[in-house]
């Protein structure tokens, strides 16, 4: 009971420390007492995935615990003891689902490393860590990499993500805790390795820094005036009658003031306009002020919907238009349909299926092309790679945030941090309660809106089309890593000539 309870708290601590707390430190040690408990379960499988589970119960658990923020969903029709159970039962899901990857880890190291040298059991370890953390974005579900413990508070190592994405941060998190636990279990070695973890800690920072110091350069013919709007409709309304009108009111208000201030476009949040359109809504006022919008709403595609981003142009027709591709199971679309779509459609507010985005998608504007992402889209790297493989030149995400508290929204504005500085590119981020923001290609928070309140705001960004070694070559970090386990994995039981 005294491992589960260390592990446990350790993965507590790993759990609080991100945005908007940022104890970003406490990340380079948090995973060293479950390394050491799994090191000494002897290659009992068993007993090291469940200490791996109980760890990752922690992590995910406190990171998430914003999801019961979904409760009461009592405007839904439902009572209020259906609402808690809902809520408290998508929270221990993902929960769980999101602690298997500890628990893997953890079976897996006992099950390859027993008889391995220290050195292969870190750099397996760390591999392991990061392949299945990228087996996880490839899933409908994924929120909480150990990478994102460093947005925003460390953006000097935040900067490592330019190389091969979040794979380099949790790389450099997971050989620095194994080093660490390497040597607080061996007497013999314990300077070489607590040496080398700090060694490790401090190279990893001097090459990040390296990265965060070079100049952004911006060319006034590269400017753009960007206008956000911050509607502040919360979900509970926002489907009705009152909070249509209130919706209709406060994006054509702030469209206007931020018209009227020069801007080149306005970016309105996810959901916006929360209705399948006829005409594209304001496209009178767009007409009038001659400025561009980016409207988000619902889009028919085929017998269903798609949660989207549309352009507006000045002359009020509907041009380049971005479908989320990342969509919330259950609140949005229902997994495996067939079998569950009966009993748990009612969950979506929606009232009808939504259709996935295509990855392959292209967002064009009168500037060139934009990386676009919708909400839940910011937690999966890979999609902003591939649209600034494509040539995109800034990024524009829209999102609801609604009914969530501010730890979700800090963690949501922490992934676009990150997602800013992989690509190299200023972001604008528009939400519908908080926190909306502006965020240059070093990750810094030019501009943040505070929650829960109607706010509109202009910012002036820069198109930029430099390829970071991430966008070029995506996560080659990965199989760099694999090939690399393999090969140290073979040569620790090649015997050695006396």
């Amino acid at each position: 009971m005294r491992k589960y309870g260390i592990v446990l708290v350790s993965g507590l601590v790993m759990g609080i420390i991100p945005a908007p707390i940022n104890a970003w430190w406490l990340a380079w040690v948090t995973l060293v007492p479950l390394w050491i408990f799994v090191k000494r379960t002897q290659g009992k499988v068993g007993l090291a995935a469940r200490l791996g589970l109980v760890w990752g119960i922690g992590y995910q658990g406190a990171a998430l615990s914003w999801l019961t923020g979904l409760h009461p969903m009592t405007w839904m029709g439902m009572s209020w003891g259906a609402s808690l159970a809902i809520a408290t039962g998508c929270w221990l899901f993902v929960t769980f689902y999101g602690a298997m990857i500890a628990a893997f880890w953890s079976g897996g190291m006992a099950w390859v490393t027993l008889k391995l040298p220290a050195y292969s059991r870190i750099l397996i370890g760390m591999t392991l860590w990061c392949l299945l953390e990228w087996a996880w974005t490839q899933s409908p579900l994924w929120w909480t990499p150990i990478a994102y413990t460093q947005s925003p508070g460390n953006l000097v190592i935040l900067h490592l993500g330019r190389l091969s994405g979040p794979t380099t941060i949790a790389a450099a998190l997971m050989i620095v805790n194994g080093c660490i636990a390497e040597g607080w279990t061996s007497l013999r070695y314990r300077w070489r390795y607590g040496g080398g973890a700090i060694a490790l800690f401090l190279g990893f920072h001097l090459l990040g820094l390296s990265l965060y110091l070079l100049p952004l350069n911006p060319e006034p013919a590269h400017a753009l005036k960007i206008g956000i709007v911050q509607g502040n409709i919360p979900t509970r309304v926002k489907f009705f009658q009152q909070g249509l009108n209130q919706g209709r009111k406060n994006y054509e208000s702030g469209y206007r003031q931020l018209a009227d201030q020069g801007v080149d476009a306005v970016l309105t949040p996810e959901g916006a306009f929360p209705y399948l359109w006829q005409t594209p809504p304001l496209a009178e006022v767009i007409q009038e002020k001659q400025v561009l919008a980016w409207l988000g709403g619902f889009m028919p595609d085929q017998q269903r919907i798609t949660q989207s981003l549309v352009t507006i142009l000045p002359d009020g027709t509907l041009s380049s238009r971005y479908n989320k591709i990342k969509l919330v199971p259950l609140g949005e679309y229902i997994p495996f349909e067939p079998i569950l779509g009966k009993v748990i459609n009612r969950l979506s507010p929606v009232g009808t299926q939504m259709n996935l985005g295509k990855p392959d998608q292209k967002f064009t504007t009168p500037w060139g092309p934009a990386i676009v992402g919708i909400c839940f889209d910011s937690a999966f790297p890979q999609l902003f790679q591939t649209q600034a493989a494509q040539g995109g030149e800034f990024i524009l995400t829209a999102s609801n945030n609604d009914p969530y508290n501010t730890r979700m929204m800090a963690q949501h504005h922490a992934h676009d941090v990150m997602r800013a500085i992989e690509t190299d590119r200023w972001a604008v981020r528009a939400t519908n309660t908080g926190y909306s923001g502006v965020v240059d290609p070093h990750g810094r928070t030019v501009w943040r809106s505070q929650p829960q309140t109607f706010v509109i705001h202009a910012a002036r960004i820069y198109r930029r089309q430099t390829q970071t070694l991430y966008v070029q070559w995506g996560n080659w970090l990965l199989p760099s890593l694999v090939f690399l386990s393999l090969m140290a994995a073979v040569l620790s039981f090649i015997p050695t000539r006396k």
